[in-house]
């Protein structure tokens, strides 16, 4: 496990580009919940346990309507340019939603190009995350937030997105509710990522509370695709206990420069003065279970 020098940043997302680490994260969250910003730091070590920096310019261009509650931003690479898809709440709709900016460079400037949010407008919809079919189809990945759902159980769904990720092109489909799995009743969902496995196994990490806190979970798509049916693994993959006393979550999984495949999250969940948020970066492996290929933190 790599402890990183990076305190206060939730909802950690690294991008490898160029031989160069990007840490993108909520930022100033010491500020309060509405206080918040979209944090980049960079490590140009060529170690994942170099010292990252935070960058001091501000990365993005504050989109027109956005009033507060800058959290959960991810930069992913795609046809050559380089996407933010991140939630703010806006003065315009009253909610948080989710929407995406572009740049030619990972630390941008990102200005938005979505007509505000790329979510549904009426929705509480944070955390969105691109997920590329194996037909090359984007996809917009997202929490319906437990605040505006009928019966405040919060969803995963996900819909089509247009060639250049400016908008959707089909209706938001339910994946799965946040009761689903086996080790949570709770309403959260939060911090979707998808990951496929060497042998086409799709799955997704994303996080809720279990008994003893903030935790990430593994769900399956029995089908391998990504508006089809998904079941839950039993346990958490990682909970306080895990592989430290503390809990966390909001993770995403990348690869380093050598191939080798991690998951980074914040932990703990509920910072104190005396401890706060710490980007986590876990070894992972693939590994059978029940049939199937799945993920695990190698322990060390």
């Amino acid at each position: 496990m790599i402890i990183t020098n990076v305190e206060g940043l939730r909802d950690p997302f690294v991008l490898l580009d160029n031989g160069v680490y990007y840490l993108y994260g909520t930022g100033a969250y010491g500020k309060g919940w509405d206080n918040t910003c979209w944090d980049c730091y960079v490590n140009d070590s060529g170690s994942l346990r170099g010292q990252w920096k935070r960058v001091q310019e501000c990365i993005y261009q504050r989109p027109a309507n956005a009033e507060k509650q800058f959290w959960a931003p991810e930069v992913h690479k795609y046809n050559g340019a380089y996407y933010l898809l991140a939630s703010y709440h806006s003065s315009a709709t009253g909610h948080r939603g989710s929407s995406v900016l572009k740049a030619t460079s990972p630390t941008g400037p990102f200005v938005e190009i979505s007509d505000g949010h790329i979510t549904p407008k009426h929705w509480d919809a944070i955390d969105a995350t691109l997920y590329i079919a194996p037909d090359g189809q984007p996809w917009l990945v997202f929490v319906h937030e437990w605040t505006c759902t009928d019966d405040g159980i919060g969803r995963m769904v996900a819909a089509k997105l247009s060639c250049d990720l400016s908008h959707l092109i089909s209706e938001p489909v339910e994946l799965f509710r946040a009761d689903s799995p086996e080790w949570t009743d709770r309403r959260v969902t939060d911090g979707c990522f998808l990951y496929t496995t060497q042998d086409g196994n799709l799955l997704m990490i994303w996080s809720n509370d279990e008994a003893d806190g903030y935790s990430v979970g593994i769900a399956h798509s029995k089908d391998g695709r990504i508006d089809g049916k998904w079941e839950h693994e039993k346990v958490p993959v990682f909970k306080k206990g895990t592989v430290c006393d503390h809990d966390g979550g909001h993770g995403m999984l990348f690869k380093d420069t050598d191939g080798k495949l991690y998951m980074c999250l914040h932990s703990p969940d509920q910072a104190r003065p005396e401890l706060l948020e710490r980007t986590l970066i876990l070894p992972m492996h693939e590994t059978q279970c029940n049939g199937r290929t799945t993920l695990r933190i190698e322990q060390e």
